[in-house]
């Protein structure tokens, strides 16, 4: 997702008198390439209305998160993109693979292969909803149709005109397999997972509202639950500055790994 971000921030060639509007819970997989491409960034509370009363005319485009990597939260992507009429750019690290995600009406999204979509390491990808707006800011040997030894190219049709490196059709094949692996009920049961994972938790820790498949809660001392927990052969992430420990619930979470988290958490 991170080359995705760059990707397009680049492609856009903002400048300091644009303006881009992100929230307050962003990963730095979106937030350094905001950073990077030199527009004016304006950060807001990650909440519908404040990202909309934040648009003026110097917005050049909204740049969210569809699932917030703190909580869990979801954004409403066609509904700020509808209300504002703004661009957006919508980072689907945490929500492609984990919620039905509809990428109509979205102008790019980034997508990662090695997270929800259970793919290989370095796998993703990019969807651009009109290629012809964007530049080709990071030409690679795939970019090009054809080129003239000045390197003046003709890019490639469509999308494929960003793509950043050559893949392993080994990792690509996992990939593909990994896609087609998956059940038809997959978010169904994710779904139950999590609000399993959010009741058995309740009782013993402040768990912080949340709608999709991660489940954050708070402790005193995060790092010395996660090393707790990890002895026990139970994964969950501290997320550093915020008090915070993340589960992440998947349509393969059984009972008995609730069960060890919860214990875990407990003891």
């Amino acid at each position: 997702t991170t080359d995705g971000c760059n990707i397009v921030l680049a492609g856009l060639g903002l400048s300091p008198e644009d303006e881009v509007i992100t929230t307050d819970a962003e990963h730095f997989g979106l937030l350094g390439p905001l950073h990077a491409s030199g527009a004016r960034i304006v950060v807001v509370p990650a909440e519908a209305d404040a990202i909309l009363a934040a648009v003026t005319p110097r917005t050049r485009l909204l740049a969210l998160s569809q699932v917030l990597w703190t909580t869990g939260r979801v954004l409403p992507m066609r509904e700020l993109r509808e209300r504002s009429r703004i661009p957006i750019l919508v980072d689907g690290a945490q929500s492609v693979g984990a919620i039905p995600v509809d990428a109509r009406d979205l102008d790019f999204l980034t997508i990662s292969g090695q997270k929800w979509l259970c793919g290989p390491d370095s796998t993703g990808a990019l969807v651009v909803a009109d290629p012809e707006r964007l530049r080709i800011a990071r030409p690679s040997y795939f970019s090009q149709a054809w080129y003239e030894p000045t390197g003046r190219f003709e890019p490639q049709e469509g999308a494929a005109r960003f793509d950043p490196n050559w893949l392993a059709p080994s990792v690509l094949a996992g990939l593909v397999a990994a896609l087609k692996a998956v059940p038809d009920w997959r978010f169904e049961r994710a779904s139950d997972r999590t609000r399993r994972c959010r009741e058995l938790l309740a009782p013993h820790v402040e768990v912080v509202p949340g709608d999709a498949t991660l489940v954050s809660f708070r402790v005193d001392d995060p790092p010395a639950l996660v090393a707790r927990l990890a002895e026990q052969d139970v994964v969950v992430r501290d997320l550093p500055g915020t008090g915070l420990v993340r589960a992440s619930c998947g349509w393969w979470t059984s009972d008995e790994d609730l069960d060890r988290l919860v214990a875990g958490v407990a003891g």
